[in-house]
């Protein structure tokens, strides 16, 4: 047989079998007089053995190993790894669609937030925000708008169990009588410090009502460098000269009340 010929009876093309050949998966077959390689149907038994053997999942360098093993002792290790890899991620892809299905209710419920897609938790956390924003005679205030920017970030990079600790933590300050109308008169003063320096007269004042609404779960138990380097950097770029030094000391009068 050619190359095309066996290529056609296996099911694959003949770039697969020139790449199985490469990798030397399939031994090279004697070659005719023209130089045209000459398939038997031995090969042809180890192709299609090779490409049922993908088919399942595996590697082409499980692949190799299965084929060195004459005995089949290989194959079952190999398949019962395959079976347990298919297992796991059966069961991921049930979490993700457990969480879709509900990110799917939010969205034609219109509930879900501009910063979506979020967890539900967190989602229900902004539910509230917007209530409190739908009740201000104005805009809602920009650091508003941050600081669910910051809460999505935060729930993307921390540990799913440090995630869900720190949400809960904010849905108890969130549900304090009076809480979110506290914040929102904390983003609104903020927000009045767009312009300002980091000596004007408003920061002290609102670096405490500010603290006084952190949970003492949200503090870090390490502050590090407030004053910038990496990320503290980073989120301190599109704050003015007061509204960072309004978050510092907050953070500061917090951590001195948890101690």
């Amino acid at each position: 047989m050619r190359i095309g010929e066996i290529a056609g009876l296996a099911g694959v093309t003949t770039r697969a079998v020139r790449h199985y050949h490469h990798l030397g998966l399939l031994p090279e077959p004697r070659r005719r007089a023209n130089g045209y390689r000459d398939y038997t149907l031995r090969d042809a038994v180890l192709l299609a053995r090779i490409r049922r053997l993908t088919e399942l999942g595996l590697g082409l360098d499980e692949v190799r190993d299965v084929l060195a093993d004459d005995a089949g002792r290989e194959l079952v290790d190999v398949l019962e790894e395959l079976d347990a890899d298919l297992a796991r991620q059966q069961e991921e892809i049930g979490t993700r669609r457990e969480r879709l299905g509900v990110l799917l209710e939010q969205a034609r419920a219109g509930r879900l937030p501009a910063e979506g897609p979020v967890s539900p938790g967190l989602a229900e956390l902004f539910g509230d925000m917007a209530r409190a924003s739908a009740a201000l005679p104005g805009p809602e205030p920009v650091m508003a708008a941050r600081d669910r920017e910051m809460l999505t970030l935060l729930e993307t990079v921390v540990p799913e169990e440090e995630g869900a600790r720190l949400l809960d933590a904010m849905r108890t300050m969130a549900e304090a009588p009076g809480a979110m109308e506290r914040a929102y008169e904390v983003y609104a003063a903020l927000d009045a410090l767009a312009d300002a320096a980091a000596d004007d007269v408003r920061v002290d004042e609102t670096a405490r009502a500010l603290a006084a609404l952190v949970p003492d779960e949200v503090v870090p138990d390490d502050l590090g460098d407030l004053d910038g380097g990496g990320f503290t950097e980073a989120f301190f770029a599109d704050f003015s000269a007061a509204q960072a030094e309004v978050v510092r000391r907050a953070l500061r009068i917090a951590a001195e009340r948890r101690r």
